[in-house]
């Protein structure tokens, strides 16, 4: 593809680099934006100001990437990985995804309705007996953790989890109520737990109340971990063996690990938070509740709902097949029947927000698409380290945009970037996948 700043401007906007593999480069096809109907100029804008913005909010760097109609026509690294060396941000840097691992297990779930081994409205304790007659809480003692259930007056579905209405939370993150008593049962996030398998944990998890009945309202939680679990149990393979299998395999997604070779752990890119006065600082093991280099150790603890890390390319390839109904580069991973369900609100009148739910993706409201022009129905989500995607089934564009800093108070670089792609598209009449 054109690279969008002469290298002699390099040093004004941070480094970026050159130093992708050949492989990393040649998965899709790479044209100039004009020849899939898109604005170059207004690209090489784009990756102006985004340099100029992590300077100004002291974000070390980002990744970004957009395909239209399959083709590459932005895949540019900006900024740094390590800003202390001055050691450039590499496009084919591997970064903890978090979240955005919900989408591919459920995508997996999906391959299972597809066998018919499991249905989307079977109870999910018709598989995993521990979710067998939920409770539901009543009431929460913050001094001392107890609290009062009542029974569900339903089981929790498969569909339920797919679209987190189960009423399972989140540990650390979630509510006061979920953060406490996950705490005292010992269930992790699956952030940064490497430790344990994942059948203790989904097995206790099944045992506590949930939040609200089950399909009552849009909670996020651990129902992607459950959906794990589901897999490991239905097709009896732990779920990394699960996923390379029927997943990464078949598509080509060679930098997507729970936990990272030997070979690859160099190109993890360095974690970044920020301190008590909202300055950049590295993620420490010594001082923050996560060690960033957890998916570097030989973990056994397999997350369905936070725990790959990947390239923003192989995401990429993933959310092209999706695009393309369930085939990729001639090869078939789910009918497109089946992809439009998974595109399709699966909530009904609950909101996620402003928007909507399918199995596994959030979908674009109206009202949101409004705030920043961007197409109604989008398919989307992102990671709490400050990755972000989206899948537009309208002009045919995947785009992606990844940096590994969590929060970024001084701002986000995602809603300049989703405006600089819409401002770019100059065909907006609807496009053939």
């Amino acid at each position: 593809m054109i690279r969008y700043i002469p290298k002699i401007l390099a040093v004004l906007f941070l480094a970026f680099t050159t130093s992708c593999t050949s492989a990393q480069k040649t998965a899709f096809p790479e044209v100039s934006p004009e020849k899939v109907g898109m604005d170059g100029e207004l690209l090489k804008q784009m990756h102006k100001v985004a340099g100029e913005f992590l300077k100004e909010t002291q974000n070390p760097g980002a990744i970004g990437f957009i395909a239209r109609n399959g083709k590459v026509v932005y895949h540019e690294a900006i900024g740094y990985d390590d800003i202390d060396a001055k050691t450039p941000l590499r496009e084919d840097a591997i970064v903890r995804i978090a979240s955005q691992t919900k989408a591919i297990t459920s995508t997996g779930v999906m391959m299972l309705v597809e066998e018919k081994k499991v249905l989307l409205d079977d109870p999910v304790s018709k598989y995993l007996p521990a979710f067998r007659n939920p409770t539901v809480l009543v009431k929460f003692n913050p001094k001392d953790t107890t609290y009062t259930t009542q029974p569900a007056q339903k089981e929790i579905t498969i569909r339920q989890l797919l679209t987190h209405t189960s009423g399972i939370g989140y540990p650390r993150i979630g509510s006061r109520e979920a953060t406490a008593i996950y705490a005292k049962a010992g269930i992790p996030s699956g952030i940064g737990t490497p430790k344990g398998n994942l059948a203790e944990a989904m097995n206790k998890l099944g045992k506590l109340p949930l939040l609200h009945q089950p399909g009552e309202r849009f909670t996020y939680g651990l129902s992607t971990d459950v959906l794990g679990y589901l897999i490991e149990v239905v097709s009896g393979q732990p779920l990394d063996k699960f996923l390379k299998t029927r997943l990464f395999d078949p598509l080509g997604m060679q930098d997507t690990y729970f936990y990272l070779p030997k070979e690859k752990q160099n190109r993890l890119a360095i974690l970044y938070t920020e301190d008590a006065n909202k300055q950049t600082e590295k993620v420490s093991a010594a001082k923050h509740p996560i060690d960033p280099n957890y998916p570097k150790v030989a973990g056994t603890y397999f997350s369905g709902g936070a725990g790959l890390s990947s390239t923003i390319q192989d995401y990429a390839i993933f959310l092209q097949m999706i695009l393309n109904e369930g085939q990729y580069n001639g090869k078939r991973l789910l009918r497109p029947e089946t992809v439009r369900l998974m595109g399709t609100n699966q909530i009904g009148n609950i909101n996620n927000g402003d928007d909507k739910f399918g199995l596994g993706f959030g979908i674009t409201s109206a009202k949101s698409a409004a705030r920043l022009g961007v197409s109604e129905g989008n398919l989307e989500w992102g990671g709490i380290f400050g990755t972000t995607y989206w899948i537009d089934r309208k002009t045919g564009i995947i785009a992606l945009l990844y940096t590994q800093k969590y929060p970024n108070s001084s701002g986000s670089i995602s809603d300049k970037f989703k405006s600089f792609v819409y401002e770019a598209v100059k065909d907006k009449k609807e496009t053939a996948k």
